[in-house]
């Protein structure tokens, strides 16, 4: 209905690619350049709108959220790799603690990266995932018929004691590129595998890291809770049932 009006009233008339205002050009929102795309050309239909707005809005929102809150909460709880992250940081800023991130700024957070793998591997924002064969599949001597539905347990993976020693321990340097090389790569999965994997891992990464160099480059952050009285809740997304509490600390500028 929405979409009929806004053909009747030409309102696609409007939707330039790019606005200029005040001498700065401004890109359409997700949305309505979807819509955009639908109305004057139609290579996007109802149903490839309704997908691309459930795979970003949903898909794309609370699992990023999580990854930023499980992030933090371990750097609260682990003032050393939470001081060795600040001085990458440092490193890249200096006092600067306003100036914009840049995309070469986030490829030169490694430590930062290896913190947020860890805190992914231990509280994976998607526990869980399912997936279907369509031909027969043997697996482990194992013959498993067509079309059978299989749920993989992310979470139960990254814990794996033969891969991950002491898997319950928090250690980012797992993450360190001559820890990560003769790791089997599927033995990580926060962001699934395969022909199916999260098609916007790279900018969940990036998103998370932009979120966290802001916040840590500018305040300390300190964990209330144990890991022990964290409560968790394997739904759709993995997350606390009764939150995160945190202090945070302005840092003193140098």
């Amino acid at each position: 209905m929405i979409l009929e009006q806004m053909k009747e009233n030409k309102v696609i008339d409007n939707f330039e690619e790019n606005k200029e205002g005040f001498g700065i050009k401004k890109r359409r929102a997700l949305l309505d350049m979807l819509l955009y795309h639908h109305i004057k050309n139609g290579t996007l239909s109802e149903e490839d709108i309704r997908e691309e707005v459930d795979g970003i809005m949903l898909a794309g929102q609370d699992t990023t959220t999580m990854g930023v809150s499980w992030t933090l909460y371990f750097l609260g709880l682990h003032d050393n790799f939470q001081q060795k992250v600040y001085e990458e940081l440092y490193h890249i800023f200096g006092d600067d603690v306003d100036r914009k991130i840049t995309t070469d700024d986030l490829k030169k957070m490694k430590y930062l990266e290896c913190v947020i793998k860890e805190a992914l591997r231990i509280y994976p924002p998607v526990p869980f995932i399912f997936r279907r064969n369509p031909s027969s599949l043997e697996v482990d001597g194992y013959n498993l018929p067509p079309n059978s539905s299989y749920v993989i347990c992310i979470h139960a993976i990254h814990h794996n004691p033969t891969v991950f020693e002491n898997p319950e321990v928090f250690d980012p340097d797992r993450f360190l590129p001559e820890n990560c090389e003769k790791r089997n790569p599927i033995a990580f999965l926060p962001f699934s595998a395969g022909p199916r994997n999260c098609i916007g891992q790279k900018y969940a990464m990036f998103e998370m890291k932009t979120i966290l160099a802001n916040v840590l480059r500018k305040f300390k952050v300190y964990s209330l809770d144990p890991r022990d009285k964290i409560l968790v809740s394997a739904d759709i997304v993995l997350r606390p049932i009764f939150g995160i509490r945190m202090t945070v600390e302005g840092r003193c500028k140098n």
